[in-house]
């Protein structure tokens, strides 16, 4: 090995490929209360989802979730099987997230329960902090009834903190919070205002009717604010004091609980979180403090406070769903994170159909759509597409 050659040492992460983890659980089912919080931190005003008269004269008959709340069914933000094993000096990020769903919504009074498994991982360079994991890890979702609702594999980037601090990629000198202008938040409202009116009916497309190029409407998210990321997290059931309880069977050891790939100072303390709920919250004390500590943040390379990749997801399941209406359903969605969502930024969200499948895979016709955000500087944070069912 040449000398100053950086390095992952991987070897505790190896044991657990394949090998189910995280055994934690929801002790409550979800509320139409959760479904609230989630789309209002989301800010996805679509009615169907919080609006109780409008629900119940759709045809759900009341408030039903939206596909991207099945993430928050979860512990962990759907990344943690994504993240085992000691990796010496290494931190996380949320990278990517495939989905596939199996035509059971959420509603409230339903209490998922999940399977996590740790899939795997590969090893690249990156211009961020030299050499770098992308870890793969699978989540199988079934309700009560034992349907099966949705499986994720999340994608997780484990990087070396003290590389990605030389590197300055994300430094708070390159990429100061940007200042608006009452005018420029004027015209963000205005966008964000039309596109709350371009479906909020619920109407959806006919499938015969929609072609190739379509376009779907703009949405805009933000500026993001401290605020505005801790509404975030809060919307997840699991960061709510006392809401999950670790399960693992008899005799199994459960390396997640213990042997995750957080910073030193941005991890949990399950012993003192039993006295002080904070102390395992996620946002005050853990893996989520980063988020809204800038001081933390640049610790581990992110020079600001910055957002969630499971937020980025949903905003691109629920931009895609609110086109589809209420007859659309998505059955499969992949997300890639290029960059977090920062501090001061704005997230553009634009959608276009780029295929029709006459005979998919899931037994009727469907519409491909790529999605992708961007910053007011035009810079690409996320890349998706979602393969869409519609009445014909």
């Amino acid at each position: 090995m040449a000398e100053g050659t950086v390095t992952l040492d991987t070897s505790d992460v190896d044991k657990w490929i394949g090998k189910p983890i995280v055994f934690a659980e929801m002790w409550d089912p979800c509320n139409a209360t959760d479904i609230r919080r989630w789309v209002q931190a989301m800010d996805y005003p679509n009615p169907l989802h919080w609006d109780q008269q409008f629900a119940e004269n759709s045809r759900f008959g009341g408030i039903v979730a939206p596909q991207s709340f099945t993430v928050a069914m979860d512990y962990g933000h759907g990344c943690h099987p994504s993240c085992v094993g000691r990796i010496p000096g290494s931190h996380l990020i949320f990278a990517g997230e495939e989905w596939w769903f199996y035509g059971n919504p959420v509603r409230p009074g339903d209490k998922l329960t999940q399977e996590r498994y740790f899939a795997g991982y590969k090893v690249a360079e990156t211009g961020f902090a030299g050499p770098t994991m992308f870890a793969d890890g699978d989540t199988i979702h079934r309700n009560q009834h034992g349907d099966l609702v949705a499986k994720e594999r999340a994608t997780s980037i484990r990087y070396l903190v003290e590389e990605a601090n030389k590197r300055r990629v994300y430094a708070r000198e390159n990429r100061s919070p940007k200042a608006w202008t009452s005018e420029d938040i004027a015209e963000v409202n205005r966008q964000r205002y039309a596109w709350i009116l371009s479906n909020r009916e619920g109407i959806s497309p006919r499938f015969a009717d929609v072609q190739v190029g379509d376009k779907l409407p703009r949405r805009v998210i933000g500026p993001h604010t401290r605020v505005s990321f801790a509404l975030e997290c809060r919307a997840h059931r699991q960061n709510i004091w006392g809401t999950w309880r670790w399960n693992p069977p008899e005799g199994i050891h459960d390396p997640a609980k213990e042997d995750v790939g957080f910073g030193a100072d941005m991890t949990y303390d399950h012993d003192a979180r039993r006295i002080d709920p904070r102390q395992g919250d996620g946002l005050f004390h853990g893996p989520s403090s980063g988020h809204i500590n800038a001081d933390k943040a640049e610790n581990v390379g992110m020079g600001g406070i910055y957002g969630y990749g499971s937020s980025m997801n949903a905003w691109h399941l629920d931009t895609v769903g609110y086109w589809a209406g209420h007859d659309g359903y998505i059955w499969h969605s992949v997300t890639q994170f290029r960059s977090p969502a920062f501090e001061g930024d704005v997230t553009y969200v634009d959608g276009e159909v780029v295929e029709k499948v006459e005979q998919s895979a899931y037994g009727l016709p469907v519409v491909k759509v790529q999605t992708r955000m961007t910053t007011q500087n035009g810079d690409t944070i996320l890349k998706g597409t979602a393969e869409v069912s519609l009445p014909a």
